[in-house]
């Protein structure tokens, strides 16, 4: 059965109430969807923090090789990643005991969906947080 996607009016309250924000993928180059997503977050007031591999900063933020890396607890975990890599992130999610999972817009897997919903984290697929974020005039 396919995973559906919470409410408009949940996926907004959602938003009023997080803060930290691990993006994992995501880019060095402003041209990428990922970096222009990041930056809008930013200016919004959410800190982001960079997951990927090489290092280095990202929009002044340090960056992580791994979500088990980052010290502090994230409250989503935001995936800009190719589907076939979401389960291994999702896994790293339900480790890192992160409350929630973003996958952006063609980021889709409902096993590795029911698999994080089961695990009580609050999961949301093929949706951009950013057009969310205007769609519920947050911004």
């Amino acid at each position: 059965m396919p995973y559906e996607n919470p409410t408009r009016e949940v996926l907004r309250a959602f938003l009023e109430r997080i803060r930290t924000i691990a993006v994992i993928g995501l880019s060095h180059d402003p041209d990428r969807p990922s970096f222009g997503v990041a930056m809008y977050l930013q200016e919004q007031g959410y800190r982001i923090i960079p997951v990927r591999p090489g290092g280095g900063e990202v929009l002044g933020e340090k960056v992580y090789e791994r979500l088990s890396d980052v010290p502090v607890q994230v409250d989503v975990v935001n995936l800009f990643r190719a589907p076939r890599f979401v389960a291994g992130h999702v896994d790293d999610a339900i480790l890192a005991r992160a409350p929630a999972i973003w996958m952006q817009e063609g980021v889709v897997d409902h096993e590795a969906a029911r698999r994080a919903h089961e695990a009580g984290l609050f999961v949301v697929m093929d949706l951009c947080i950013l057009k969310e974020h205007r769609r519920a005039r947050l911004g």
